[in-house]
């Protein structure tokens, strides 16, 4: 078989489709309400996607032990097209909040506290697991000075970078370096008061002052200009969801039927997401979904919704689960002896347990942080009318 064959990846979905069917039966599925359902149904096959294309560059990784974009549309869009669709959901979420702001105050407060407790949280439960691998690997073995441990940790913990750790090559692989996104995610929300200030809205000027200080670490990690612009298409987005006209076309089939053939054109025809025509292709299947298409109701129905819910537990956990399996389950050695059909039997093998281990890191640390956005923020406000 092929090892960039399309079928096993037919099938992993199916897997995952399957255990968060069952999961909806057996756990209450997130409530069918809000404006943007069909993009809280997206983001777990996003994530899923990204799944998939880390498993493919796994292939390849063991068998010639580099790490890089598989030789295939597919798979690479996979990765690419999801984190640029994940992009536009944050930009058009976030500025969709500015532009109601106009006629109801905006909580900035309560809006960067609730991405901290969103984001932080599990990051710091991934990396718990990825130090812990690093000290598995070193066998318990200080292999480098201490001081120069605890920085590059500091830049793990503080999304400022994923350098080795103690002394272990290619640390980022065990989390399958999807650390790299979250610095682009905070630009953003630390732009939104610049942005806020563009379309007419004065923010307090203590937000100001934090966004100019957080933006002043750009230079640090020089961000790409490529990754920069799938904010512009959720921010197209924003815009095109208020126009009536749009909003009644997106909710008809034939816009389902636009979406798919956008998808397949941006898949077949670009080799990469990360160029101005497959982001204004996909900028326009993602504002049809923004407005209201479910692709014929799939991505509203209870099992998407429940593999939503979840989205960025499998995001940032898949990869530790996938180093996991092949270094320590299968091994290096025998991992390398390994066919495309036993390489993909392994990965949809894991499916349902990844699934399960994301479903209980959503329920147990996500939920419960997210929960706890009004009260973080009512302690903060009540420290900071003391401070004064």
């Amino acid at each position: 078989m092929d090892p960039l064959s399309p079928a096993p990846a037919v099938i992993a979905v199916l897997a995952a489709i399957f255990t968060a069917y069952l999961l909806s039966l057996r756990f209450e599925p997130p409530p069918l309400q809000g404006r943007f359902v069909a993009i809280d149904g997206l983001r777990g096959y996003l994530a899923f996607f990204v799944f998939l294309h880390h498993a493919s560059i796994w292939y390849f990784y063991i068998h010639t032990d580099r790490w890089e974009t598989p030789p295939s549309n597919l798979y690479t869009h996979f990765g690419e097209t999801s984190v640029a669709l994940f992009f536009m959901i944050t930009s058009f979420l976030f500025f969709s909040k500015l532009l109601s702001a106009k006629t109801k105050p905006l909580d900035w407060a309560k809006l960067f506290i609730s991405r901290l407790l969103r984001l932080y949280p599990l990051y710091l439960f991934a990396m718990v697991l990825v130090f812990g691998v690093v000290a598995i690997m070193s066998h318990g073995t200080l292999n480098e000075p201490g001081l120069k441990l605890l920085k590059a940790s500091l830049r793990w913990l503080s999304f400022m970078g994923a350098p080795n750790l103690n002394g272990i090559d290619h640390t980022a692989i065990i989390i399958a370096q999807v650390t790299w996104s979250l610095p682009y995610e905070w630009l953003f929300y630390f732009s939104l008061p610049f942005f806020a200030l563009l379309i007419g809205i004065n923010p307090p000027k203590k937000y100001l002052i934090l966004a100019v200080f957080s933006l002043s670490t750009v230079p640090i990690w020089q961000p790409q200009g490529a990754y920069l612009l799938p904010f512009l298409g959720g921010i197209i987005a924003a815009f095109a969801v208020r126009w009536p006209v749009f909003r009644t076309f997106a909710h008809g089939s034939t816009a389902s039927l636009v979406i798919l053939a956008v998808l397949a054109i941006t898949v077949l025809v670009f080799p990469s997401s990360y160029a101005v025509l497959p982001l204004l292709l996909l900028s326009l299947a993602f504002s049809l979904i923004a407005a209201g298409n479910s692709l014929f109701g799939a991505l509203s129905s209870p099992i998407s919704r429940t593999l939503g819910e979840m989205a960025y537990s499998i995001y940032l956990l898949h990869g530790i689960v996938l180093f996991v399996v092949f270094t320590f389950v299968i091994g290096p050695d025998k991992a390398r002896g390994m066919t495309p059909v036993s390489h993909w039997t392994v990965i949809i093998s894991v499916v349902p347990l990844l699934i399960l281990i994301c479903y209980g890191a959503f329920r147990l640390i996500e939920q419960p942080a997210m929960n706890r956005t009004q009260a973080a923020t009512t302690w903060v406000r009540a420290r900071m009318s003391n401070i004064r």
